[in-house]
């Protein structure tokens, strides 16, 4: 809710609506809203109470250093290591890539979760995994706060398509490049939209 904008940033996070609302028990909500604070989505300020973090363009400065750097080693160590069922997921998901009709916004953000999620799970390194899982999540919520002004979002989800082939044939710096390229580039069109 908080990455797809449901909860706005700055808007109050509310545990016992929360509850209502997922169907969940106190402990379950109060573990998730300890991680969300911990991966930086909420700050609780006691006696206050808790909030949605702001975006700032701050943010989208220090997502990409750490994304330019992290995300093609996650891409090198892919090729370098995926088995042959991780291939064939990847060639099925890119086998969505460009089918008509065209999924819509939202359609093409799950899509580009999906091809980012099973990369970094081809790695084979469940601590690369998680970490590129938390900066993946904070880069989506700007995604999605600038989602209906981002005019490059097909062709960044459709350039995909070269970094799996790279990945599934083995091609360890064409698939680093190709994923820099597309971080570089998702960085660009996030700071045109966002100032």
């Amino acid at each position: 809710m908080i990455v797809s904008l449901e909860l706005r940033p700055g808007a109050v996070v509310d545990e016992r609506a929360l509850r209502e609302q997922l169907g969940a028990g106190r402990t379950p909500i109060r573990e998730a809203l300890h991680r969300l604070a911990q991966e930086r989505l909420i700050e609780v300020f006691p006696r206050r109470g808790t909030f949605v973090t702001s975006v700032e363009i701050g943010d989208l400065a220090g997502l990409s250093e750490v994304r330019t750097v992290l995300e093609p080693h996650a891409a090198r160590l892919a090729a370098e290591r995926a088995t042959g069922s991780d291939r064939a997921e990847l060639r099925a998901v890119a086998g969505e890539i460009g089918t008509a009709p065209a999924p819509g916004a939202r359609g093409l953000m799950g899509l580009d979760e999906r091809i980012h999620r099973r990369i970094y799970r081809s790695t084979h390194n469940p601590f690369l995994e998680a970490t590129l899982e938390e900066y993946y999540v904070l880069a989506l919520r700007i995604w999605y706060l600038a989602l209906d002004q981002a005019r490059e979002l097909e062709q960044a989800v459709l350039g995909h398509r070269e970094l799996l082939e790279a990945i599934c044939e083995g091609d360890a710096e064409r698939a680093a490049e190709s994923m820099r390229a597309h971080v570089l580039d998702f960085e660009r069109e996030m700071r045109r939209v966002l100032t």
